[in-house]
């Protein structure tokens, strides 16, 4: 009876599927917003080529970069250990 005490109840189990479920919408929302965010900072409005060019390639590195930086850090500031939305 005392090995019943560690399996998780179905209670816990939809617990976990749930937790499991809002990280996936957190990390699909903050995928989004970094893309959107780094997307209209770097190319050009009006497309020229079929491809993004060197500057436009250099310039998402540098924003995904510190977009990165800057969300890990208001994380760390707030606590949380992960970073905000």
């Amino acid at each position: 009876m005392a090995a019943n005490n560690n399996m998780p109840t179905a209670l816990d189990k939809e617990q976990i599927f749930g937790m499991a479920e809002k990280e996936m919408e957190y990390r699909v929302e903050l995928f989004n917003k970094l893309t959107q965010t780094c997307f209209a900072k770097c190319v050009e409005k009006r497309y020229k080529e079929s491809e993004l060019n060197m500057g436009e390639n250099s310039c998402i590195d540098r924003c995904v970069s510190k977009y990165w930086q800057v969300t890990n850090l208001v994380g760390q500031l707030l606590g949380s250990g992960r970073p905000p939305m």
